[in-house]
């Protein structure tokens, strides 16, 4: 019994971790997860393409947890293999989660859809994307369950979530030219200072009115100001990109930072992002907005 399925990467409108609002929107870059399942077997083992040394402890569980709810308790293999980098504030755990879920899905034979109504969907891709949160949970790699981040990953669009409670407040779609920079250092959410991300709700209140007003591209970049000095980043990589962009902000918990350009924006160029960003260490990586999120291939 064997599996595939992707899931997409994500940018920040607004960081969760100082109120449990949080939002996130899907971006064209992918993580694939392969899982062949053994039912004379109960052990999950992992491996992730990228680094062999990686914890593969999440994916795991994720296999984990889908065959309990839905399988068998088979056991198997997971691997993943990604086009988003690992701790760079673009949503590889929640990617990699989602991506795997629904690969044990496939291997079960599960249909996925949307609609909690239909008789042929087995399971919707919300109900799995509480799965991985779960095991995100679990496995200690989030703070705040990271709903937003797994549900833009899942769904495509922008995700707006409490994730106090895994509810998803609203979702559109959006179209967007995205331009991120990756510094070469690593950022693990799980690392992340809570207080000093608390100490600044007032803030994030703000974001979150923003976003729920579909003022997004305004949302990320006070949000990135924001988060930036309550995290100790630099805030000039925001700065220098908003005279050209819609939108920039800190992804996540960082390092990397993500600008935006609405293509009804007559001022946003990120051409010219790009040459601003141009002499900084790290990597530069043009995509765009994604609204259908993660499937099984």
């Amino acid at each position: 019994m064997e599996g595939r399925a992707a899931a997409l990467g994500a940018g920040t409108v607004l960081n969760a971790l100082a109120t449990g609002t949080g939002a996130a929107f899907g971006i064209d870059v992918e993580t694939r997860a392969t899982v062949a399942l053994d039912s004379d077997s109960d052990a999950v083992d992992g491996m992730i393409a990228e680094d062999a040394d990686a914890d593969t402890e999440l994916i795991e569980r994720c296999v984990a947890l889908a065959v309990d709810r839905w399988g068998d308790s088979e056991g198997g293999t997971v691997r993943t293999d990604s086009d988003v980098p690992l701790a760079a504030g673009l949503k590889s755990s929640s990617a990699a989660a989602n991506a795997t879920v629904l690969a044990t899905c496939d291997a079960l034979g599960l249909t996925i859809g949307d609609d909690p109504d239909d008789p042929s969907v087995d399971v919707t891709r919300l109900e799995a994307c509480r799965l991985g949160v779960r095991a995100a949970r679990e496995a200690g790699v989030t703070v705040t369950g990271a709903f937003d981040d797994a549900a833009a990953s899942m769904l495509g669009g922008i995700a707006v979530t409490d994730n106090g409670s895994d509810e998803l407040r609203s979702r559109d779609p959006v179209d967007w030219d995205v331009l991120v920079w990756t510094p070469p250092e690593r950022a693990y959410t799980a690392d992340a200072d809570v207080g000093r991300c608390e100490a600044i709700a007032p803030m994030a209140d703000l974001v979150a009115d923003l976003a729920l007003d579909g003022r997004y591209a305004e949302a990320m970049t006070v949000n990135g100001l924001a988060f930036s000095a309550a995290l100790g980043f630099d805030a000039d990589p925001a700065v220098e990109a908003m005279p050209h962009a819609s939108g920039v902000s800190l992804s996540g918990t960082g390092p990397s930072v993500v600008a935006v350009a609405d293509p009804t924006d007559p001022d946003a160029d990120l051409d010219a992002v790009a040459d601003a960003w141009g002499d900084r260490p790290g990597t530069l990586r043009r995509t765009t907005t994604r609204n259908d999120g993660a499937a099984v291939e």
